[in-house]
């Protein structure tokens, strides 16, 4: 395993391949494995770097106010960019991975190329939301992440997805309710990016799965509409983790996009 220490903890991250860099942001409750179909395909064209966020996977949480905002993932993110010295990268992100995103183009855009946007949305929480979240945080402090995975599974991946579900399932219940707990105090106050979107000057790429009921297709095509240089790709039979549950077309999709992006020599 490598790590890099930033100012707030010591991040694990996997490094792979050769060639020009992207970094795949994994959502909650998960892992850098979220992103495994894309780490074993993307690498032999991609220096593929793939963290295990602030609190998941093999990466602690570190000093923790109670809250782990997306600002917080977004500079460790910068910093593990800067010990490896990769100036600039095609940034992917999924779910609160592309939440995270958004922040870090909105703090650093020089530091992208490419934006890929999976299965998120960018406005700021709802009143309604933000109770929810806290809520939800108190439970998982309470109960932990068993009761939780069990409910979301068939949300996070679609039914006829069995295939993905087993992996899914096991990193939700392995993931720290500490940890999880504060994304999601951090999750509720989060700004909204939607003015963010039309500043965005590099290509990007929106993807969802049909059937994703946490960010729906309308979200995607919302983003796709302020984005001034973006495709939108929906993904047939997947849900909010279409990178598993349908991976072969996620990366039809994502290797078009890199293709794009190319420059001539």
């Amino acid at each position: 395993m490598r790590f890099t220490d930033t100012l707030a903890t010591r991040l694990h991250f996997e490094d792979q391949g050769s060639g020009p860099a992207l970094l795949l942001v994994h959502g909650h409750p998960f892992d850098h494995t979220m992103w495994q179909p894309q780490i074993d395909r993307f690498s032999r064209t991609h220096r593929v770097i793939a963290p295990d966020l602030r609190g998941y996977g093999a990466t602690p949480l570190g000093a923790s106010t109670g809250a782990t905002r997306l600002g917080d993932f977004a500079e460790d993110l910068v910093a593990l960019l800067d010990a490896l010295e990769v100036e600039e990268c095609v940034l992917a992100g999924l779910s609160m991975g592309g939440q995270i995103a958004m922040e870090l183009v909105r703090r650093h855009p020089e530091r992208v190329r490419g934006l890929v946007l999976a299965d998120t949305f960018p406005a700021a929480e709802t009143e309604e939301g933000r109770a929810a979240r806290n809520a939800m945080a108190d439970r998982l402090l309470k109960e932990g992440m068993r009761g939780y995975a069990d409910e979301v599974l068939d949300l996070m991946v679609a039914p006829y997805n069995t295939h993905a579900a087993p992996h899914v399932h096991r990193m939700m219940r392995a993931t720290d309710p500490v940890a999880a707990a504060a994304a999601l105090r951090g999750r509720a106050e989060r700004p909204d990016y939607r003015a963010t979107l039309t500043t965005v000057a590099v290509p990007a790429l929106v993807v969802v799965g049909r059937d994703d009921t946490y960010t729906p297709v309308a979200d995607a095509e919302e983003m796709h509409a302020l984005l001034p240089h973006s495709t939108l790709a929906v993904i047939e039979r997947a849900a909010h983790l279409p990178n598993l549950e349908r991976p072969e077309e996620f990366d039809a999709v994502l290797s078009a996009f890199l293709r794009s992006l190319v420059r001539p020599s």
